[in-house]
């Protein structure tokens, strides 16, 4: 079985590497292009036996699951240029939020589903997200999601909860980056700790926070129960954060589905205006 990408860029590269790193894929199995060939090229001098296609429709003729990791703006103009190159029998992969399934199916003959990686993919950890169109029978879902297995947790979400799930899975490790960015400097600003020292030990107690929210068993207030104590230290600094964040990440939902509403409209148009 042959696997297509179009666009190896952030998302297609992590997804390329993490397939083949975790013995998912061959490399001989993966044919991939992109706008800019080069990138293609030095995945294959990394991974020899991968596949340097010189045009989308060359990828879509030869593959059996097609990933297209392209960004949403340039969809019409892909889906324009591959869609007789499809076939009825092939799995068509989406893995940007913003275009709907029936946007595909309306243009494509294929089975259209829709997965959202995330970053935490590269180390074959974190979930992806699954949103599967009409057309995807019962084993096309176990080939995908078997082929997703080994570098993440396969979760199917429905697609009204796309934005959202995709807040908390695929923008989620930047959004907690963030926060220990912020935790490193203020140790560093107030204590004067060496920065690389504070980095490191933040960074160790992430990793092991995520493994007893995961395979640990616990929930986040069962771990938030074991450390603070009533009236001990951890507790005042929880007290200062309810205090002080507030409202943020209600914010922060609304900014990303903002966003999201947004691009859905030019999409919309850009379909309109391509596909007509």
């Amino acid at each position: 079985m042959i696997t297509g990408f179009i666009g190896t860029g952030s998302m297609g590269s992590v997804l390329i590497e993490a397939f083949i790193r975790s013995g998912a894929l061959q490399s001989n199995q993966i044919i991939a292009t992109n706008r800019t060939l080069a990138k293609v090229e030095r995945l294959a001098l990394k991974y020899p036996g991968l596949q340097v296609a010189a045009s989308n429709k060359e990828v879509a003729a030869s593959c059996d699951i097609l990933f297209i990791c392209v960004k949403p703006a340039d969809f019409p103009p892909v889906i324009a240029d591959i869609a007789t190159r499809c076939r009825s029998e092939q799995i068509i992969v989406s893995i940007t939020s913003p275009v709907m399934i029936y946007q595909l199916e309306n243009h494509l003959p294929g089975r259209i589903a829709k997965v959202i990686p995330s970053v935490t993919n590269y180390v074959l950890s974190g979930a992806t997200l699954c949103i599967y169109g009409n057309r995807m029978q019962p084993e096309d879902i176990r080939t995908l999601e078997a082929l997703l297995a080994p570098i993440s947790r396969p979760i199917r979400v429905a697609e009204d909860y796309t934005r959202i799930s995709s807040d908390l899975s695929s923008c989620g490790p930047a959004f907690m980056a963030f926060l220990l960015r912020k935790l490193i400097d203020a140790a560093v600003e107030e204590t004067g700790i060496p920065h690389l020292e504070a980095e490191r030990m933040a960074c160790e107690m992430l990793l092991g926070t995520g493994i007893l929210l995961t395979s640990g068993g616990l929930s986040p207030d069962q771990l938030i129960n074991r450390v603070a104590v009533p009236g001990g230290i951890t507790q005042e600094g929880l007290n200062l954060l309810e205090r002080e964040l507030g409202d943020s990440f209600t914010k922060l939902v609304r900014i990303t589905h903002l966003k999201y509403a947004e691009d859905m409209v030019k999409i919309e148009a850009a379909f309109c205006a391509y596909l007509k």
